[in-house]
């Protein structure tokens, strides 16, 4: 899976960082357009006639404050395709793809981006698939086996006076604890690093790790921060996630293991209850025969 992601962010690199977007090419024209306007203005008017000079700049600074309102609702952000199309964000990108989580803050903007986005994400969910169906088995196998050293720890009295105990399936409350725990500290780390809320970072990590993705809070979008930290945290949000993936396939596992037990018990109790049922009648027939 970290391999294939990583094939895909060159990819997409590849394909979408040297296409220049047409509001970063508008608002760069427009900004060369407002320089040369001040410069023309200063020219002609230069010191002599002040109030002529700063109304025909007040004009032309609205008319940049306007054309710039316009782009921002576009969707321009101050950020060029380089910015956009880093490694860390096409690898977070590729992320969002084959997880269906599908945040929506980056999106190809060229017609072969959007063509490749298509092939990734028929070989990609495959793929993924298979990840979170062996990973699960494998955690779940791994947990299972340190859950079953310790309850025979804590059971070692009843081993010496000769009771075994049954066979141990690990119940429901410790996956609970383990997912708990992750989204503890998701949101301990995102809160400290995005300076979000405690309540925004642990609607970011359920629905992350739940695979909905709305995209209204996104790591390394804090204008704040450095490009260098920015870049980093969505190396770490990676990791983070691909391990937390792992983790909800785990507790799946077991919690569906925990599911069948108690299912197969529910089904030997009925038909107990039946039997009993069954020997009453019986008992009552023979009794008034």
């Amino acid at each position: 899976m970290i391999g294939y992601a990583i094939v895909g962010a060159f990819g997409f690199m590849f394909v979408e960082m040297d296409v220049e977007q047409k509001e970063e090419k508008g608002v760069r024209m427009l900004l060369n357009d407002t320089v040369i306007a001040l410069w023309d203005i200063t020219m002609s008017q230069n010191v002599f006639n002040e109030v002529s000079w700063r109304h025909d700049s007040n004009e032309v600074l609205q008319n940049l404050q306007k054309g710039l309102v316009k782009f921002v609702e576009k969707g321009y952000d101050g950020r060029s395709n380089q910015d956009i199309w880093s490694f860390p964000a096409a690898l977070m990108f590729c992320l969002s793809i084959f997880t269906m989580i599908g945040y929506g803050n980056i999106t190809p903007k060229t017609g072969m981006g959007r063509g490749l986005t298509v092939l990734y994400a028929v070989f990609g969910i495959p793929l993924y698939v298979l990840y979170f169906m062996n990973m699960g088995k494998i955690l779940a196998s791994t947990f299972r086996w340190l859950y079953t050293k310790l309850y025979e720890c804590s059971m070692e009295k009843r081993r010496a006076s000769g009771v075994l105990p049954a066979r141990v399936i690990v119940p429901s409350t410790a996956c609970l604890w383990v997912i708990g725990g992750y989204v503890l500290t998701g949101t301990i780390m995102f809160a400290e690093w995005e300076k979000w809320g405690y309540l925004d970072s642990v609607y970011f990590c359920v629905t992350s790790l739940c695979k909905i993705g709305i995209g209204d809070f996104v790591p390394g979008q804090n204008i704040s921060e450095s490009k260098e930290g920015n870049q980093t945290k969505l190396v770490i949000n990676f990791v983070y996630l691909l391990l937390g993936m792992g983790l909800v396939a785990m507790c799946y596992n077991l919690m569906r293991e925990t599911v069948r037990v108690r299912v197969q018990e529910i089904k030997r109790n009925f038909r107990k209850f039946l039997d009993d049922i069954h020997f009453s009648m019986v008992s009552c027939c023979r009794s008034r025969s």
